[in-house]
């Protein structure tokens, strides 16, 4: 099915979905169904969700995610490397204020990108990645990275960390609770997580509904608001610390590619695109900080 057709289907009954942030069975109502997928959405938290069931996440995000060979991937991630680097920079400060130095954990690392600003700002850093050409980068690079998904047996190997850092991948994980319960098992006892992801309450999100530009299934499995964060947090015994919708600086050739996705056109990143970054805030991307709950 092609992206920018949606089909609304508000007439089915509800169903009843085990819900990760309400952690038991909770009515789900269908809103629509995009690029055959369901998105469904919890009436008593308000999160949303795609019905996905045969996605593989070690299959799809693949080298052509980063590089332009996906719609809904980025356009060119190495060519936008000194915007990117410049944005992790103002996170890597963000986190500072917060943990000057420790050990750092990134999940869904890529390029290694992040994880260099983090290591030459004095942390001690490890990550996770299941994309393979990306993973191999960033050892590259000197950094030790896992390559694969959020698994006890990973975690164990990278040891407890004092920052664990999820940037734009909550909404991708196939079971956010399982993945936070165990990053919150090898959080040290002062640790803070920092994640970003869409805001699926914002007024951008609600307005656009099915063409939200991040209502990109099956991509995103998950789309959250700050009430089932809060929740999905809450349920693996930690709790929001502070949250907001900052501004990025985002690399032109990423918007370019998004608009044109949003508009059926395959834009190609070029390298004075890669160059330039615009400062963007649509309210619609939160960021928030977790630590464990008081016993």
């Amino acid at each position: 099915m092609d992206e920018t057709h949606v089909r609304m289907r508000n007439d089915r009954p509800a169903v009843t979905l085990k819900c990760p942030a309400c952690s038991q069975a909770t009515p789900h109502r269908l809103l629509y169904v995009k690029n055959g997928c369901d998105i469904l959405q919890c009436r008593d938290c308000g999160l949303g969700r795609t019905e996905a069931p045969r996605f593989d996440p070690l299959a799809y995000y693949d080298e052509g995610y980063f590089s332009g060979g996906q719609s809904d991937g980025y356009a060119d991630y190495r060519g936008a490397e000194a915007v990117l680097r410049h944005e992790f920079g103002r996170t890597v400060k963000f986190i500072q204020c917060r943990k000057p130095q420790g050990c750092l954990l990134e999940i869904g690392c890529a390029y290694g990108f992040f994880l260099d600003e983090a290591r030459r700002a004095g942390f001690e850093v490890s990550g996770i990645e299941p994309a393979e050409a990306a993973a191999a980068h960033a050892g590259d690079l000197g950094l030790n990275v896992v390559c694969g998904l959020v698994s006890e047996a990973a975690l164990k190997s990278l040891g407890t960390a004092d920052v664990i850092v999820l940037l734009d991948v909550i909404e991708h994980l196939p079971d956010p609770q399982e993945a936070l319960a165990l990053l919150a098992d090898h959080l040290r006892p002062d640790g803070i997580i920092v994640l970003t992801t869409g805001d699926f309450g914002s007024l951008a999100a609600r307005s656009t509904g099915a063409h939200w530009r991040l209502m990109t299934p099956p991509q995103h499995l998950w789309f959250f608001n700050r009430n089932s964060i809060a929740l999905l947090a809450h349920s693996v015994g930690l709790r929001i610390d502070s949250s907001d919708h900052p501004w990025k600086f985002v690399p032109f050739s990423l918007i370019a590619f998004q608009v044109g996705r949003m508009l059926g056109r395959k834009i190609v990143a070029s390298p004075t695109g890669n160059r330039f970054a615009i400062p963007v805030n649509l309210f619609d991307a939160m960021r928030v900080v977790l630590s464990k709950a008081p016993l």
